[in-house]
């Protein structure tokens, strides 16, 4: 668990951390440098949950060696799905990180929203809801690793 009060935002006490595979972990279905060993040194905190629409199919493939539950889902409605799948958690307990459309429901949802402006872009509509905008994955897994590195970013 990663417990972090953060002034004029809120107390943060996560037990999950539910990620977008492609455009977040991953560009063009291939696991970004320095993801592995991130989610590896998360997983001693939190309950580390993939949701993808598997663009490329081989997303299981590619997280074989991480600690993540991998979850493929249809290609319609992955919005709705990867909201209820947070809705399940409790998304008073749950971080999500994401660069897609069909990652804002989500974000909009979990208690702390992390959107990636990778390569492959980030959608509108999830920057208008994430808490923390980051250039890259690493840089997003870095901030839970390091707690005190949101309370800087989000106290007021």
């Amino acid at each position: 668990m990663i417990v972090s009060d953060i002034p004029g935002f809120r107390t943060l006490n996560l037990e999950h951390l539910v990620l977008d595979f492609n455009g977040t972990l991953a560009v063009d279905g291939r696991l970004l440098d320095g993801v592995e060993s991130r989610l590896t040194a998360l997983a001693d905190e939190l309950d580390l949950h993939v949701i993808t629409g598997n663009t490329y199919g081989d997303a299981r493939e590619h997280l074989r060696d991480c600690p993540v539950e991998v979850v493929c889902l249809p290609a319609a409605g992955q919005a709705l799905a990867k909201s209820d799948y947070v809705r399940r958690l409790g998304p008073d307990r749950v971080a999500g990180m994401g660069n897609g459309r069909n990652d804002a429901l989500m974000l909009k949802q979990c208690a702390l929203g992390i959107a990636v402006l990778g390569t492959e872009g980030l959608a509108v509509e999830t920057l208008d809801v994430a808490d923390v905008v980051v250039r890259h994955a690493v840089d997003g897994l870095g901030l839970l690793l390091r707690p005190k590195r949101l309370v800087a970013t989000l106290r007021s």
